[in-house]
């Protein structure tokens, strides 16, 4: 039986000790937004976090993160609301076909929970890990850029001494 708190519900299933996350949170927990695209942890489309951190979930076994948080694609709306980089890669066309999608709005979420104001240099240091075969990169790049400005001007203002 593994257990993990996935999207912030406690969840267990039994699965085998070999058992790759992708797997099970695609076929034991039907959250098929994660995909696998290279199966060898290069190409980002299975990208999950753990406990905050960046996973390829196609190389992780699921038991050995036992008792962690995950968070996936489905996880990052908030009460149908979607997340800002998920509205910035529909209103600055940061995906195509959709295969890889899932990780790149995963791993930037995740840059922008570690660097809210990044310059566009870091966005594609940051992205490096997450290959996509359709948008030529531009799109994503762009749809970061301004899920950032985004969550920048809607921050709430901090009291002044003014």
């Amino acid at each position: 039986m593994v257990k993990l708190k996935i999207n912030g519900t406690e969840r267990e299933a039994q699965a085998p000790a070999q058992r790759l996350l992708l797997d099970f949170l695609r076929y034991d927990l039907g959250l098929t937004g994660a995909k696998e695209g290279c199966g060898v942890g290069v190409c980002g489309a299975c990208t999950v976090l753990v406990d905050g951190e960046l996973f390829a979930s196609c190389l992780t076994l699921a038991a050995a993160i036992e008792g962690a948080e995950v968070t996936t694609i489905e996880g990052i709306a908030d009460q149908g609301r979607l997340h800002p980089v998920q509205q910035a890669f529909i209103d600055h066309g940061g995906f195509q076909c959709g295969i890889c999608t899932p990780g790149q709005i995963i791993a930037a979420k995740a840059l922008l929970d570690f660097n809210p104001q990044p310059t566009e240099d870091e966005i594609k240091q940051w992205m490096m890990g997450n290959l996509c075969r359709c948008t030529g990169y531009y799109g994503i790049i762009n749809s970061v850029a301004a899920a950032a400005r985004n969550t920048r001007n809607n921050a709430p203002r901090q009291p002044t001494d003014d």
